[in-house]
């Protein structure tokens, strides 16, 4: 029997607005079990996660790249994903959706399929979904994306080994993907149509199916992705051609009123639209009220008007709790560890220990760590499921999103915010002591 074996099989998480969970890390699990290592990417301090799994006599090699909202390359985590789909020759790039939001998903489905056309489309969650009253049809969705749907439930094999099955058949050659691409502004697919011929000529020849994303970074100017494309690709961006190109497509979008500070905006504005199309066609919301109370809520929240007053209301709520509410546990356990060191020194006394050691153990080993134990325990013991709540109720994807254009002015994105508000649970247990 001939072994098949895929050497570079990714799995590609998708994080979500609406919620954070998308049951990716159940799925890699489920499928690799114990056959799992970690480290980090070479020169990164993100950590990976390999797997591997046998199904029908086949290997298959996983790789769980870190979790993007996009590949627009705003951060260390979307760089990663970005750059392991475009120059890491994956057999099949899957990309799991939660089924309970998929119109948000779909964001990173329409910009990987621009990439990559060896895509396999995971429906998770399916049995939340169920619980909500909202149907997918999945054929229809697979039909108006041009890849294969999987819909699974992580907690159910039959679901998982379909999706093996899948990916064998896209990584073979066995089902061949033809991904609709997002159609974007008239005049936008003209400049693309003008700078592709010159593109495709420059890029490797496996590689001319880049010719078209890369002709949008190319007027996006975004210099990170270009520079890892010409390094990757061993080809130079700086050929007399393709400037002149550029340079006539720059004229021609300046001239429809299009240009660095709204480029992007009409990109994913169309993927937007292209979204909300698909949804329209393949889900069904049994409960309307249902859909139609979280659009309310998602327009309330992430308003321009009150998102970003809720979010210190929230924030204020919850760091209020945290350092009023600690004070009482680290009253009572520094009283304790206080009683127990009166008592130990009692003891070291009757045993006639020296000084020094006495010195070490009670006064400097005991009293630091009961001293941390105190003040530190009872608010993070307080902050962080209060924290955790907020993550669950799908609050803390809101807080990146509402913060995300004023990071991205200090050279960051959004996502910066929550790993900000935790450092503030750390804080708040000195301010208790203070």
């Amino acid at each position: 029997m001939i072994c098949f074996s895929c050497k570079n099989l990714v799995i590609t998480p998708l994080p979500l607005l609406g919620n954070p969970n998308v049951g990716k890390s159940t799925i890699f699990n489920a499928l690799t079990g114990m056959h799992q290592h970690t480290g980090n990417w070479p020169g990164k301090t993100v950590s990976n996660a390999c797997g591997t799994c046998i199904h029908n006599g086949k290997n298959l090699l996983f790789v769980d790249i870190p979790g993007t909202y996009s590949l627009m390359s705003n951060s260390q985590e979307e760089e990663i994903a970005r750059d392991y789909i475009c120059f890491g020759n994956p057999d099949t790039t899957v990309i799991i959706l939660d089924a309970t939001c998929i119109e948000k998903n779909l964001n990173l489905v329409f910009q990987t399929l621009e990439i990559t056309n060896k895509v396999v489309v995971c429906v998770n969650l399916l049995d939340e979904a169920k619980k909500k009253h909202i149907q997918i049809d999945l054929e229809k969705l697979s039909k108006l994306l041009g890849v294969p749907v999987v819909g699974t439930t992580a907690r159910k094999k039959k679901t998982l080994n379909k999706l093996l099955s899948t990916i064998i058949k896209v990584a073979s050659g066995e089902i061949v993907c033809k991904p609709n691409l997002v159609k974007y502004h008239p005049i936008i697919e003209d400049c693309l149509l003008m700078l592709e011929p010159n593109l495709q000529k420059l890029l490797p020849n496996e590689q001319t199916h880049l010719s078209r994303w890369t002709a949008l970074k190319l007027i996006d100017g975004e210099k990170t992705i270009l520079s890892s494309i010409e390094k990757n690709f061993c080809i130079s961006f700086l050929d007399e051609n393709l400037q002149e190109k550029l340079e006539e497509v720059t004229e021609l979008l300046h001239a429809n009123d299009i240009d660095d500070t709204n480029f992007r905006d009409k990109i994913v504005s169309s993927i937007v639209f292209r979204a909300e199309d698909i949804c329209n066609d393949v889900v069904i919301y049994e409960s309307i009220a249902h859909s139609n109370r979280d659009r309310k809520i998602d327009k309330i929240l992430t308003s321009k008007k009150f998102g970003i007053p809720i979010m210190i209301l929230f924030l204020g709520i919850i760091f209020w709790i945290t350092i009023t509410g600690a004070n009482y546990p680290s009253t009572v356990l520094s009283n304790f560890f206080g009683y127990l060191q009166e008592k130990l020194l009692i003891l070291f006394d009757n045993l006639n220990a020296p000084s020094w050691l006495t010195g070490i153990l009670i006064n400097g080993m005991f009293q630091t760590v009961s001293w941390v134990i105190s003040v530190m325990l009872p608010p993070m013991a307080i902050f962080f499921p209060l924290f955790t709540i907020l993550e669950d109720l799908g609050y803390l994807p809101r807080i990146a999103f509402n913060l995300d254009n004023y990071f991205k002015k200090a050279c960051t994105t959004g996502k910066q915010a929550l790993t900000m508000c935790m450092g503030f649970g750390c804080n708040a247990a000195r301010c208790c002591r203070l």
